[in-house]
């Protein structure tokens, strides 16, 4: 059987976007959750990184989804821009634009804009963390623009559709069309032959990252000992040869969710960020680094 993970956008104190009072973390954990029955009804196994309002880092979401080895990651947003009723359309994004995660793109993107959607395409973001740091091909869907009024009328009007769209692109992405479900070994062997997965020893190494890091009572996204992202540099870049790195400090705050709120930004640009609680203060912090000679 093939597992999917389900990850809706945003949460808690992130509400996304928001036009008009509707907020794109409402309208995207009730499209997931649509999604996730229709893929379940289909013999899917689906997981979700969120099924209620709450907040999870980007790299956290990554890290969820990495633990129940699933086949495809599928994100689920809504897009906006700086004016109202500017732009409208269906959008894909991926880490790079090949292999599996690129069939799962355009298998979406064609069932949305069969619906009424303007196809905005396909779009390269390899440093959105949640693309980056998933083990398994992903794709993060933009279902419309939230401060469209046009879009915002197709999404509501045709809910059920786009839920249905959504799903079948998952379908066709994991079966080719042919509505197997038994057959669940389809994706692992194309992903494979594309270089997709990332392998098992990367996604338990992430996995022991994650829980170090979240781990120990701490309220840490973070530790010292665990500062850096290894996995950015290369075994002679880790230490320095004098020993010594050194960290920026981006803030320090009281507040936990404005804490949150900076290191996503920053994770979401592929800063090496984390966070430790220290004194009653949450501190924001990016490295380490060498200082140049």
């Amino acid at each position: 059987m093939a597992t999917v993970v389900l990850d809706a956008g945003h949460g808690g104190s992130d509400p996304g976007a928001v036009y008009n009072g509707r907020q794109e973390k409402d309208d995207v954990l009730r499209l997931a959750r649509a999604v996730g029955a229709i893929l379940e009804n289909n013999g899917v196994n689906v997981k979700y990184t969120r099924t209620d309002d709450i907040y999870d880092t980007p790299f956290q979401k990554a890290m969820k989804a990495n633990a129940t080895g699933a086949d495809l990651l599928v994100s689920i947003h809504r897009n906006s821009s700086a004016n109202p009723n500017t732009y409208t359309g269906a959008q894909t994004l991926v880490y790079s634009d090949d292999g599996i995660r690129a069939r799962l793109a355009r298998n979406i993107n064609n069932e949305l804009t069969a619906l009424g959607f303007r196809d905005a395409g396909i779009v390269e973001r390899p440093n959105l963390v949640v693309l980056k740091r998933s083990s398994m091909p992903a794709a993060l869907v933009e279902a419309g623009f939230i401060n469209s009024d046009v879009d915002n009328r197709l999404f509501d009007e045709r809910f059920n559709e786009i839920a249905q769209g959504i799903a079948d692109g998952i379908l066709t992405t994991l079966y080719g069309g042919q509505g197997d479900a038994d057959d669940s070994m389809a994706v692992e062997t194309n992903a494979t032959a594309n270089n997709d997965f990332v392998g098992r020893e990367f996604e338990a190494r992430e996995q022991t990252e994650y829980e170090n890091m979240m781990g120990g009572g701490r309220n840490m996204v973070g530790n010292e000992e665990n500062m850096m992202d290894n996995s950015m540099m290369s075994d002679s870049e880790a230490m320095p040869a004098n020993g010594k790195l050194y960290r920026v400090q981006v803030g320090a705050y009281r507040n936990k969710e404005n804490a949150d709120r900076i290191l996503n930004s920053l994770l979401m640009e592929g800063f090496p960020a984390f966070m430790i609680y220290d004194d009653g203060l949450y501190r924001v912090q990016v490295g380490a680094y060498e200082l140049a000679p």
